[in-house]
């Protein structure tokens, strides 16, 4: 689906651990509803580099070696979403990660007559996860993506992108840290979940399906909201 017609400016959040496939999903909502992907870490560093204000504060606190405080992030993605490009809507990917998080991102929301639109729980098994995660490698020229189960070079030890020979894995992409990040993953967001199905915009979607049926899925969901 390409050029997807939305109603109305849309916020939505992909949940999901590390594994899940948020960021694959993310770029192929922007491709078909003309949505901008926000992640806070990109946030922060674009608006250090481009020295605003909210930048100046967020560089202070890190360069101090602290935690950049929720105004601070709420006031850089304020500023961000106020950007022509966003006007069809985004995606927020990091943000919020609790439900206090939630609540003050509902009150900025507010100030410009927008609320969240939808917040999509990618949900997945754990063992399933944990042999997904733990079996990626990628290209070490290009960055294509390969699994030891599902995905092999179709020629063995070479790229099918670009012929490369050299492949390597993330030091973290085991079984024990990947089952580490689920179980931190189910207690950080169990409380986010709760807050937005009592809110009635909370959907859940199978995320161990296939690519194009969790994405068929994802978009159906978000035209169905949009329209609303």
């Amino acid at each position: 689906m390409e050029n997807a017609t939305i109603t109305r400016p849309a916020v939505l959040i992909l949940l999901g651990p590390p594994g899940a496939g948020k960021g694959t999903q993310a770029r192929m909502l922007e491709e078909s509803f003309g949505l901008v992907q926000l992640s806070t870490g990109d946030l922060l560093r674009a608006a250090v580099a481009a020295g605003t204000e909210a930048g100046q504060q967020a560089k202070a606190v890190m360069e101090a070696g602290g935690l950049v405080s929720d105004d601070i992030v709420l006031a850089i993605l304020r500023d961000r979403m106020a950007e022509p490009d966003t006007g069809k809507g985004v995606i927020l990917d990091g943000f919020p990660r609790t439900a206090g998080q939630a609540e003050a991102l509902d009150g900025l929301l507010a100030q410009a007559g927008l609320s969240v639109t939808s917040v999509i729980s990618m949900e997945v098994d754990d063992a399933a996860m944990i042999a997904r995660v733990a079996g990626r490698y990628t290209c070490a020229g290009c960055g294509e993506g390969y699994h030891d189960e599902f995905k092999l070079p179709a020629t063995a030890g070479v790229c099918d992108r670009c012929g490369g020979t050299a492949f390597k894995r993330r030091a973290d992409d085991n079984a024990e840290t990947a089952g580490a990040r689920l179980t931190a993953y189910h207690a950080q967001t169990a409380p986010l979940i709760a807050y937005y199905e009592a809110r009635g915009v909370l959907e859940r979607i199978d995320a161990m399906s296939g690519i194009d049926t969790v994405a068929s899925g994802l978009a159906a969901i978000v035209t169905r909201v949009s329209a609303q």
